[in-house]
């Protein structure tokens, strides 16, 4: 059974996940630009989850050194500064709600290209859930009857859900060799750096603007960003990646029941049923048997290094590691590793 603390933390995190385009809309609103966001929230991200881990040494994990701690500061510098860019270019010429479910496609093209590279096999089910969130995304699109969606936006929404699938399946590369936490705060140190270097060559990036504008980035930093991902970190360790994935779309829910509430955006009833298939696929991936490692404990939404919170935390509340407790550890690596077929994941 899961543990109820488990899944109050997913559902935090999916919440706090969910809320960031309302927070990105607001912010554009007070005047703030897409470079302006994005490097705001990814310094502040990187601050501060640095402070956390200074707080935390047991969050550290081991010291990543060479391929590892380049690939993982390359995932923000390439991979998650160019997702989110492309995440936030969108929300400027597109609803937060629609938005949300075009992005929300990642889980399933995560499945679809571990298939196409032989990481994994196409089965019934998976090939009903691709058929289901294609269905699903077209009456997303199509219910919007061209007054509310705008072409670009929809191109740069699944562009950054093609490239968030990328990111995933590179961070799969090192998912195990180092603590989550420390890793997440290499990939906003990453991101923050390329955005920094953009900032000062293009110098586009005006920092004047409005304490509400201030506001609504730090709203994106501290809770869209950090306290979601300390949050799904801490829910999964209670739930299983298996949960922890079916829980988080209840993320892009919360996006559209804040959009409608805060912005008055309106999801058509044809949008609605494309929005149920998009996240129905998400639970078919998730709970049939055999699924693939790069759709499940990689796409759970924002959190690239979540296998291996069950061992990190372990170390980090003084208990037992791997020797002391072998039959834990087996049970673990076994539900992460469960029908990947192969040796071997962290939104907008």
């Amino acid at each position: 059974m899961l543990a109820g603390m488990g899944v109050a933390l997913c559902l935090v995190s999916a919440a706090c996940f969910g809320a960031m385009a309302v927070f990105g809309k607001f912010a554009y609103e007070a005047g703030v630009s897409p470079g302006a966001l994005l490097l705001v929230r990814f310094g502040l991200a990187a601050v501060l989850l640095t402070t956390v881990l200074l707080l935390r040494p047991g969050l550290r994990g081991p010291r990543p050194r060479g391929r590892t701690l380049v690939i993982a500061l390359g995932l923000g510098a390439v991979g998650y500064a160019a997702q989110a860019g492309l995440y936030f270019s969108a929300l400027r010429v597109m609803d937060a709600s629609l938005l949300s479910l075009v992005f929300y496609t990642y889980p399933v093209l995560v499945t679809v290209v571990a298939v196409m590279v032989g990481r994994d096999r196409l089965t019934a089910a998976r090939g009903a859930a691709l058929v289901a969130a294609s269905g699903g995304t077209l009456l997303v699109l199509l219910g919007a009857g061209g007054a509310s969606l705008e072409p670009l936006g929809a191109v740069l929404a699944f562009g950054a859900a093609v490239t968030y699938t990328v990111y995933i399946l590179v961070a799969d590369t090192v998912v195990h060799r180092m603590a989550p936490v420390a890793l997440s705060a290499l990939v906003m140190s990453g991101a923050a750096g390329t955005l920094g270097v953009r900032a000062l060559v293009a110098g586009d990036t005006d920092l004047r603007f409005s304490a509400a504008g201030w506001f609504w980035l730090a709203c994106i930093a501290v809770v869209s960003t950090v306290a979601a991902m300390l949050a799904f970190f801490a829910g999964l360790r209670r739930t299983g990646p298996s949960a922890a994935a079916i829980l988080s779309t209840f993320e892009p829910v919360v996006t559209t029941a804040l959009a409608t509430l805060t912005l008055g955006e309106i999801l058509s009833p044809v949008q609605l049923a494309g929005a149920a298939l998009v996240l129905s696929s998400v639970v078919v991936l998730q709970l049939k048997p055999g699924r693939p490692r790069s759709a499940d404990g990689l796409a759970l939404g924002h959190a690239a290094a979540a296998a291996a919170v069950p061992e990190v935390d372990r170390q980090a509340d003084g208990q037992p590691g791997e020797e002391a407790q072998p039959g834990l550890h087996r049970q673990v690596r076994h539900e992460v590793e469960a029908g990947q077929g192969r040796g071997d994941r962290q939104h907008g």
